[in-house]
């Protein structure tokens, strides 16, 4: 007959699962709250950054849209319902308008100047950028 130890000793053992367990749980809560911070409803614009040729010598016509909702065709201040007026008045003969939108205008506001420009007669839109630093 064997004779057992009665203290046998037992070699330490690392369990893994609950620590991968225990992982899973820290990486989806930091997941919520990263989420939970931002807000997904949001979008920021900036100007597009491009390697945009320069315009020809002559200054085309510029309909400029603040982040406040002001109006400009050439620097000179206009309402919305006055756009195509001052389109036919300052309009040079090859029909290009640059818009120039402020990052934050309302996208609404934006394409309603644009809809009024082609009734005063604007071909075609040119949009702004911001050029690349080489």
């Amino acid at each position: 007959m064997k004779l057992r130890r009665s203290r046998a000793s037992k070699r330490g053992r690392i369990e893994i699962i609950p620590m991968i367990d225990v992982m899973f749980f820290l990486l989806a809560t930091f997941m919520l709250a990263s989420l939970a911070m931002q807000r997904l409803d949001a979008v920021k614009l900036d100007l597009p950054q491009g390697a945009a040729q320069p315009l020809a010598e002559q200054q085309p016509l510029t309909l400029s849209i603040s982040r406040t909702g002001q109006i400009e065709v050439n620097r000179q201040t206009v309402k919305l319902n006055e756009i195509a007026d001052a389109i036919k008045r300052l309009l040079p003969s090859d029909g290009n308008v640059v818009v120039a939108a402020d990052a934050g205008a309302p996208n609404g506001l934006v394409v309603q100047a644009m809809l009024q420009a082609r009734q005063g007669g604007a071909g075609h839109f040119l949009i702004a950028v911001q050029r690349d630093n080489p």
